[in-house]
């Protein structure tokens, strides 16, 4: 066999990608960036009401380890010493909210997922108490008040589960997103783990001011949340402690990032002006503004990029994000169960080449941006006795295109450049019908990288650029050239202006459903 004379050159860096619909865990090449193994796991989402969205930490956690022991399996399969792994970086689901007792080790509630609206009326009671002239809250985080961010979660944890209020009383509460959760567990939880997150996860939360880098008392007070319970804030690139268990113990974790951010940083979109868009659970476009934060007026988010390294200086972005993309083909999958896997869309898309006239907006947790309108609720338009589930299936895949058209028009309307392309990454660009429409419908070139897994790629990068690390380059004539495949627009301008005005009418539609009186949204 000639497999097992592999040799493999350089040191490797592993990366964990906690998702919200999956863990993976992956390792490459840190001189080539090759991806050389991975395992994935998928993970369970509870809806234990209307409009909630939950998650088990513990499994989480446990899909973590398992998807490290798996991936270490098959690189000794491979004939790969895992001894050659020199760091780990961590990327996750953002937003997304645990508190844990850091006595026990146990998580004092399930996580609430970023994508959960039971904060509805904590948001609307909130926004009552933010003076007209002055929104503080924006202008220190770049976020508009809304059921997304970390703050009103926990402001409902805090208000609604008495094993949190107790725990916060008797200073054993912890809180963290999710790359809070698995540092700390990783590094060796009730035994001297280390409770951190980074710049880019901390601007998610609402409690974080992104001009001063550092959490902010004022908006601490103001949504009622104890200061000693958050995490250190770190740079994305440093090492914050080392692996206490399995079979990559004593290793570094070094790298921390949301995932959008681990993916523009994957992408290398290190220059102002580059941006990309990943197509996941939701669908997140992001820009590099380099050093100035730039506010938008069109209902995008102002965040930060990355920080990569202690001494090195904060990038930030404008980000446009969508919450339903991904988890649109799932619901489809689950719910209607008109496809029995996520791949079948395709094919069924494919059987009719168009929606015939329907149109789907998925605004199951209300719209994003560019609308934040949480009164939304997902529709399904334009139906005659004519349309089948292919047109549906077509009609699903448009949307995610649609949602990312507005966004890049309110990102132009804001930068003032129009993007001569997209770049694009995420699980859902395996699929080629919904590339090829995203370029029509955006009327420019979708390039995307022949390696899809940025998001581990930039966090598995930020790890092995530590400072105590370094065994990856992030000099620009260092960065292996990656192929790309282009999708080139196909149809006419004026058609596809047709369809996206269509498409907004159907919006308009989508909104005003849910008022906060309704029997249906009270818990």
């Amino acid at each position: 066999m000639a497999a097992s004379k592999k040799a493999v050159l350089g040191p490797l860096v592993g990366a964990v990608d906690q998702g919200t619909s999956s863990t993976r865990f992956l390792v490459f090449n840190s001189k080539t960036a090759e991806l050389l193994s991975h395992h994935q796991v998928e993970i369970k989402q509870e809806f234990p009401r209307e409009g909630w969205v939950e998650q088990d930490p513990k499994e989480i956690l446990h899909s973590v380890y398992e998807c490290i022991e798996k991936t270490c399996e098959k690189l000794g399969q491979l004939n790969i010493d895992i001894s050659n792994i020199k760091a780990i970086g961590v990327s996750n689901q953002r937003e997304t909210t645990v508190v844990w007792d850091k006595i026990t080790g146990e998580p004092l509630y399930n996580a609430v997922v970023w994508l959960d609206l039971r904060t509805q009326s904590t948001v609307e009671s909130l926004s009552k108490r933010i003076p007209g002239n002055n929104n503080f809250v924006k202008s220190k985080t770049g976020l508009p008040l809304s059921t997304y961010f970390s703050a009103v979660k926990l402001r409902w944890l805090l208000d609604n589960v008495r094993k949190v209020q107790k725990a916060v009383e008797e200073k054993r509460a912890l809180f963290g997103t999710i790359d809070s959760w698995l540092i700390w567990s990783l590094t060796g939880g009730v035994n001297g783990g280390v409770h951190c997150t980074d710049v880019t996860n901390a601007s998610r939360t609402m409690l974080f001011n992104i001009h001063s880098l550092e959490w902010d008392k004022q908006l601490c007070e103001f949504f009622g949340i104890p200061m000693e319970i958050l995490p250190n804030v770190r740079s994305s690139s440093e090492i914050y402690g080392l692996m206490k268990a399995g079979a990559l113990e004593g290793v570094p974790i070094s790298g921390c990032l949301g995932d959008q951010s681990a993916a523009l940083v994957g992408q290398m979109c290190f220059q102002i002006g580059q941006a990309k868009n990943t197509y996941g659970t939701g669908c997140f476009l992001l820009c590099n503004t380099g050093h100035k934060c730039v506010f938008s007026d069109h209902g995008l988010l102002t965040t930060v990029a990355y920080k990569l390294g202690r001494d090195k200086p904060v990038y930030y972005a404008l980000e446009g994000s969508v919450a339903i993309a991904g988890a649109v083909i799932r619901w489809l999958r689950d719910n209607l169960g008109i496809i029995k896997t996520s791949e079948e869309i395709e094919k069924l898309a494919k059987e009719v080449g168009t929606s015939y006239g329907c149109y789907f907006v998925p605004a199951f947790s209300g719209l994003y941006a560019p609308y934040w309108e949480p009164s939304a609720r997902g529709i399904i338009c334009g139906l005659t006795q004519f349309t089948n589930k292919c047109h549906i299936a077509f009609a699903a895949l448009e949307a995610v295109c649609f949602q990312t058209r507005e966004i890049l028009d309110a990102m132009n309307r804001d930068c003032g450049i129009p993007l001569s392309h997209l770049q694009v990454d995420g699980g859902m660009t395996s699929n080629k019908i919904l590339m090829q429409l995203q370029a029509d419908i955006l009327y420019i070139p979708v390039v995307k990288p022949s390696m899809p897994e940025t998001t581990a790629l930039g966090a598995a990068m930020a790890a092995g650029a530590a400072e105590g690390v370094g065994v990856w380059s992030l000099e620009p004539e260092d960065l292996s050239a990656v192929t790309m495949e282009r999708f080139e627009p196909q149809i006419n301008a004026e058609e596809s202006e047709i369809r996206y005005s269509t498409w907004k009418k159907a919006v308009m539609k989508s909104m005003g459903w849910v008022t906060t009186q309704s029997p249906e949204s009270i818990p």
